[in-house]
């Protein structure tokens, strides 16, 4: 089972089994869901069960107290180094169907995340059955079975990759910004919820880069997008973190970008090469926003790759000692995952080989480097195993850098036992699916489940199972409608792929 969030604060009573983007805006923005119209969607799913539950409901022999790091240390130990060295990084594939390069980085060169790219207007169903084919790529041979974190940019306004039915539309982050913070809380839960229920568990967001009003216009990669919550740090430190907050609500990883801020500087780093802050400092009253989030819970900082010449004037923030283990690990004391922007097409990072891009930014201190583009994932992947090889200083980081992603992984639920998918509707599914909609785990498919169910899935609620019934739960599993009257294995299968994505 997976996604349930433990808490960094208690993590020492956690209790385990032992068997354990920043992309460039491109869609043309939509007028956002105002406060006046979206509260009514979709509430926060309950949080679930323990992972000792978890592993109780899915027959593990037995439980013992492991922390999240300890659980990470395990899994850590049964993995290859391929498979180690898989888990540093994140790979695109279209979020309309992930192609042959991108399953191949996953089967073949052992990735352990992936980042949906593009837009879809198609709603939510296609995302989930896409999610649960994704997840059955971690095999043991691929990942040692350690699921991906599945990632998208979900921010609002021109950059909301997840659209359509199911899905409410995002206003700006600059909209955002002017709401209360309870308003801006109610409506952040609804689409964590929403992002959650598809299957996707990482958002790449909040921006927390903070831009001055006169020169936002200016401000290629954010201001121009209204991609800020407001023009000044403490404004976006409010704001952002309030929107962090009601979307890990939901069960959602949350990431705070793009550190140290692209608030300063006119260029894209998508799109240009050699952009450069020449006002922030490593005080900078800009870096209040990234403070803030981290306090509010995120799991995960992306790093920017612009250069900040009051900082490290030779180096791009992703491959800046001074400003990852400095700043970020040294200052603002982060121990979560150090995700870099995008290295793979990122005009900002086209003079390095697709290889130094992977071993810079790790030997800087970075965690998972990010790659839209799977068709560099061989030679990154082929350089840092290498220079692990050969150089122990590097090994050292490496092997950090993994624990570091595998323990948030645990804390989100990823490392306990998973869901087989068998076809067959048993205890254990039953289970399961309670859990997921929140009703007590009988292990019986009564009327009180058939009508949870039901109402989950769009269903008429009657609390008896039927050709409707099986129809509704189809789509919303974007099965191919058989007419089927009650369950078959196609559709018992195409629920236990799901399921594993949202426990």
């Amino acid at each position: 089972m997976r996604r349930h969030h433990l808490s960094l604060t208690g993590l020492g009573a956690a209790l385990v089994a032992v068997a354990v983007c920043g992309c460039s805006p491109t869609a043309t923005p939509a007028q956002g869901t105002g406060p006046a119209t979206a509260a009514g969607t979709a509430g926060a799913k309950a949080s679930g069960p323990s992972p000792a539950s978890a592993a109780t409901t899915m027959g593990a022999p037995a439980a013992v107290a492991l922390t999240p790091a300890q659980l990470a240390q395990s899994t850590y130990n049964r993995m290859t180094t391929a498979q180690r060295i898989g888990q540093l990084f994140m790979v695109g594939g279209p979020v309309t169907g992930l192609g042959a390069a991108t399953t191949t980085a996953i089967s073949s060169y052992h990735v352990g995340n992936l980042i949906l790219t593009g837009r879809t207007t198609a709603g939510a169903p296609p995302v989930r059955y896409l999610a649960g084919r994704a997840d059955t790529l971690a095999t043991t041979a691929a990942t040692a079975g350690v699921p991906l974190f599945i990632a998208a940019d979900q921010e609002g306004g021109y950059v909301q990759v997840l659209q359509g039915p199911g899905f409410s539309r995002m206003p700006t982050a600059l909209t955002q910004g002017t709401w209360a913070d309870t308003t801006l809380n109610a409506y952040a839960r609804t689409w964590g919820t929403q992002v959650m229920r598809s299957g996707v568990d990482v958002d790449l967001a909040p921006v927390m880069d903070t831009v001055a009003k006169s020169f936002a216009p200016y401000n290629a990669p954010i201001g121009y997008y209204q991609r800020e919550y407001g023009y000044t740090p403490t404004v976006v430190a409010d704001k952002g973190t309030t929107f962090l907050k009601g979307m890990q609500a939901s069960g959602l990883a949350m990431t705070g970008k793009h550190f140290p801020g692209l608030g300063r500087v006119a260029g894209n780093t998508d799109t240009t090469a050699r952009v450069t802050d020449t006002v922030t400092t490593r005080t900078s009253a800009d870096i209040t926003p990234f403070r803030a989030a981290i306090g509010a819970g995120a799991h995960l900082l992306m790093v920017s790759s612009a250069y900040y010449s009051r900082i490290d004037a030779s180096h791009p923030a992703a491959f800046s000692p001074t400003v990852i283990r400095g700043m970020i690990r040294g200052d603002l004391r982060f121990g979560g995952i150090v995700i870099s922007d995008d290295l793979g097409n990122a005009k900002q990072v086209a003079a390095w080989s697709a290889g130094a891009r992977a071993v810079d930014f790790v030997d800087a201190g970075g965690d998972v480097v990010l790659t839209v583009n799977p068709s560099v994932i061989p030679a990154m992947v082929s350089a840092v195993t290498a220079r692990a090889a050969s150089d122990s200083v590097f090994r050292g980081r490496v092997q950090a850098a993994v624990l570091r992603v595998l323990t948030v992984k645990a804390q989100y639920g990823l490392l306990a036992p998973r869901l087989p998918v068998t076809g067959y509707f048993g205890t254990q599914t039953k289970t399961a699916l309670q859990r997921w909609l929140g009703i007590a785990q009988t292990g019986v498919f009564d009327t009180a489940t058939i009508r949870a169910l039901q109402a989950r899935v769009g269903a008429p609620v009657t609390g008896v199972w039927g050709s409707a019934s099986v129809a509704a739960l189809q789509r919303y599993l974007w099965l191919h409608l058989d007419g089927a009257t009650t369950w078959n294995a196609r559709t018992v299968a195409g629920l236990q792929r799901y399921l594993v994505t949202q426990m």
